[in-house]
């Protein structure tokens, strides 16, 4: 799987999210792509990062 660069720092943030950590804001557009990749939801309290996002981030932003 292949995202652009808003796209990582939109799951970085989110994991930091996660963990009670303060972010950045996460830009709309890139969220939704995580969403529909299956790496972020939506719900009441804004998007939240998903099993497989935390997965994605544990295997590490890849090189290029």
């Amino acid at each position: 799987m292949t995202l652009t660069d808003g796209q990582w720092t939109a799951l970085k943030n989110l994991g930091e999210k996660a963990s009670g950590q303060p972010v950045d804001w996460i830009n709309i557009a890139d969220a939704r792509a995580l969403t529909e990749l299956g790496l972020a939801a939506r719900n009441r309290e804004g998007w939240t990062i998903t099993a497989a996002g935390s997965a994605a981030l544990q295997a590490g932003e890849p090189e290029g």
